[in-house]
């Protein structure tokens, strides 16, 4: 299984929170800055299609601009995500 990627800018209340919750459910995931890389950023609005962070991808299922209870409800309604990541 692939790590999920999580694009972030520093100083994002919103980042903070997520890698907050990430840590919390033992979420392991690879974490790009955005602001001082613009390779990261160009990734993440290849798959986002958007600058807006937190930007949680995990292969296919991508949720961008969130807070965690958007990322929960989008993670409900991927059942086998959910699974993967032991949520």
């Amino acid at each position: 299984m692939n790590i999920p990627i999580l694009y972030i800018k520093s100083g994002c209340p919103w980042c903070t929170e997520a890698l907050s919750y990430f840590s919390t459910n033992n979420i392991r995931l690879e974490t790009r800055e955005v602001r001082s890389n613009k390779a990261f950023m160009e990734q993440m609005v290849k798959h986002s299609s958007q600058t807006k962070t937190p930007t949680f991808v995990h292969g296919k299922f991508v949720v961008a601009d969130f807070d965690i209870g958007e990322f929960k409800a989008a993670l409900n309604q991927a059942p086998a995500v959910k699974a993967q990541l032991g949520l």
